[in-house]
């Protein structure tokens, strides 16, 4: 016999502390963003740095 199934809400319930606590979410964000920034434009340098041939003539 299958258990009686509950509804999705009952799922959802935790996530709500979040929406009254922003600031529990916002700085990891902002620290996520930031990583994820630094890290593609250090791949952007480390690129130009490598292969200067895709490198753009900025001297027009």
């Amino acid at each position: 016999m299958l258990a009686k199934s509950q509804p999705l809400y009952f799922l959802l319930a935790p996530t709500t502390r979040y929406r009254v606590a922003w600031h529990l979410i916002f700085p990891p964000g902002i620290l996520i963003f930031l990583t994820v920034l630094a890290l593609y434009l250090l791949g952007d340098g480390l690129r130009d740095a490598i292969d200067p041939q895709l490198r753009v003539d900025r001297q027009r």
